[in-house]
């Protein structure tokens, strides 16, 4: 089964052309044609879907400018517009700390669309957005996890916990950032895998807290 994700990000490196669909810059300006990922962020996000998932079939829908910066208004159009793809799931491993109103009907259009959104959140500190969002699957990183680790933590911050750290692709180099976002990425990967095999959107979540090796800050399952 053919899943397709939407990427929200810096964008994909050359070493996933095979897997893109289709893809689309978004900035102050509108929508333009993509720019390569200097960043890696993006890229190495990618790297993480592919390893849990190697059929997925990626949009790839570019936000940062070159200093890592975007606003709510840009991903807000990013993410209309993978609705208007019909893509299965998008991944956001980002935070803005602003509640807006266009992020939050963006949001809110993907989610009625019955699109799988899960976005970062930190594991401390203030919340963030769209994570904070009603319908949102919020994830972080759990240092206790390996690449193939889930942790249920059911907690103000997140609701799961995946591997911090990235995926080093043959001749990769190390991406910026970390934590949060790459643990968003493996939570992602690892559900594009469950909807590859052919599992339900309705179910999910429940499948993710079941595979969940740690429950809550403490207590191992597996």
């Amino acid at each position: 089964m053919t899943i397709t994700l939407g990427l929200v990000d810096s964008g994909a490196g050359d070493r996933h052309k095979d897997a893109l669909s289709a893809a689309r810059r978004f900035d102050q300006e509108g929508a333009l044609p993509v720019a390569p990922d200097t960043l890696g962020h993006g890229t190495a996000i990618c790297d993480i879907l592919r390893h849990h998932a190697p059929q997925l079939r990626l949009y790839n829908a570019q936000v940062f400018d070159a200093r890592g910066v975007t606003t709510a208004a840009v991903v807000a159009a990013a993410i209309d517009w993978l609705v208007a793809q019909k893509v299965d799931m998008i991944n956001l491993s980002l935070g803005l700390t602003k509640d807006r109103d266009i992020l939050r009907r963006a949001c809110e259009r993907a989610v009625a669309a019955n699109i799988i959104l899960i976005a970062a959140s930190p594991a401390q500190g203030q919340a963030v957005y769209p994570s904070s969002y009603e319908g949102i699957i919020r994830a972080t990183g759990d240092a206790r996890c390996d690449v193939s680790d889930i942790s249920f933590l059911d907690s103000t911050q997140a609701d799961f916990g995946g591997c911090p750290r990235p995926i080093r692709a043959p001749g990769g180099q190390p991406p910026r950032g970390g934590g949060a976002s790459l643990g968003t990425a493996h939570i992602s990967g690892r559900a594009a895998a469950y909807l590859q095999g052919g599992g339900a959107k309705s179910t999910l979540r429940d499948w993710l807290v079941s595979q969940a090796k740690y429950v809550h800050s403490e207590r191992r399952t597996k």
